[in-house]
């Protein structure tokens, strides 16, 4: 899977860019400001949900016009070649279209895989719960395409729940419903986490790799997650009283946070060097890349912002040598070409550079 066509218009600093790859890794380079990540950013659309930097559709838009924004691509998957194009017309909410056709954004996911690894997330393992949670529902979804509109049902559900709590409304056939939906989906969630888990585990298992293996484990603060639909509805109803006071829903998959340990060292991610933390994550992102491909047919495009800047010598020719061997597509930033000297030949180069505010994109 790979894109062969990319084109923005008026997409955050690019006025217009149209780029012709093929499916070798892409090594982009240029200075800080000119405009890399937002290239990046735009191949990050063509996956399920709010892309890599969960941007607005107005934000995305180049300023000062404010006209709106386009990105387009063609994109090679297993199930054959297709045009993809996302349109916001005066910051209005994104259209999708596929193959000329408008879809919704969960289609993407029958057709696409795309994972990425932003420096924002180096403080992963040390911040709040919610980013970890989101980083699990990220590889989650990438094999369970449904995953998405689980959580959007869940998260309905539960929004209608504590709006309930805050009222102080305490009419148990108000929340029965409610609680039944969020069980049925949450269930649902945790069970494709824990399938995810176990995929990404198999997946680091005798790999042949230069980064760490992390064991990963499903956390809650309240103890063991409810896994069954029923158990979870009971769970929630007795919960209630407790809610109440809090006003907002303390118990479900929503609580759950991403636990992770150093196998090597068995040490917890937290407690490990800024280093290795970096080196667990991007293990983490090839595991995830290894196990989709057999089952999806191809590996998944991968996103790596500024992935090269952080690693001495050894570990960056590592990763080279590992997304080369692995197939995949990987787009990457640093600021200069020296940074992807040991790809050679097996990368094609991108120069990003910046003149009168406008953004100048060259394949070299």
């Amino acid at each position: 899977m790979y894109l062969t066509q990319l084109s923005l218009s008026h997409f955050r600093s690019h006025k217009r860019a149209r780029l012709g790859v093929d499916a070798r890794p892409v090594a982009i380079y240029g200075p800080n400001g000119a405009g890399k990540t937002n290239l990046i950013e735009a191949v990050s659309l063509f996956s399920p949900g709010r892309g890599m930097r969960r941007a607005s559709a107005q934000d995305m838009t180049r300023r000062p016009e404010a006209l709106g924004w386009k990105v387009g691509g063609a994109l090679v998957s297993p199930d054959g070649a297709h045009e993809i194009s996302f349109l916001s017309e005066a910051g209005g909410p994104r259209q999708v279209r596929i193959d000329d056709k408008a879809a919704a954004q969960t289609a993407l996911g029958r057709i696409a895989r795309v994972l990425w690894l932003v420096p924002s997330m180096d403080r992963l393992w040390i911040e709040g719960a919610e980013g970890r949670r989101r980083f699990l529902d990220r590889m989650t979804l990438s094999f369970f395409p449904g995953h998405g509109d689980l959580s959007l049902d869940y998260e309905k559900a539960m929004r209608d729940r504590n709006r309930l709590l805050k009222d102080q409304v305490r009419d148990a056939h108000w929340y029965a419903a409610l609680e039944a939906q969020m069980a049925r989906a949450g269930a649902a969630i945790h069970a494709s986490r824990q399938k995810a888990l176990e995929l990404l585990a198999a997946a680091q298992e005798g790999a042949e790799t230069a980064f760490p293996a992390a064991r990963l484990t499903l956390e809650t603060a309240e103890g063991e997650m409810p896994e069954t639909e029923a158990d979870l509805r009971a769970a929630l109803a007795e919960s209630r009283s407790r809610d109440l006071m809090a006003g907002r829903s303390l118990i479900g998959p929503h609580r759950a946070d991403l636990g992770a340990i150093y196998a090597a060292k068995d040490v917890p991610a937290r407690d490990c060097s800024t280093g290795e933390q970096k080196a667990l994550l991007i293990s983490l992102i090839l595991a995830n890349a290894r196990a989709l491909a057999p089952q999806f047919g191809a590996p998944p495009l991968l996103l790596l912002d500024e992935v090269a800047a952080h690693l001495d010598a050894g570990r960056r020719a590592a990763l080279y040598d590992e997304i080369c061997a692995l197939g995949a597509q990987a787009w990457m930033t640093g600021t200069g070409p020296e940074l992807f000297s040991d790809l050679g030949k097996r990368a094609q180069y991108v120069e990003v550079t910046e003149t009168d505010a406008v953004s100048e994109v060259r394949r070299i």
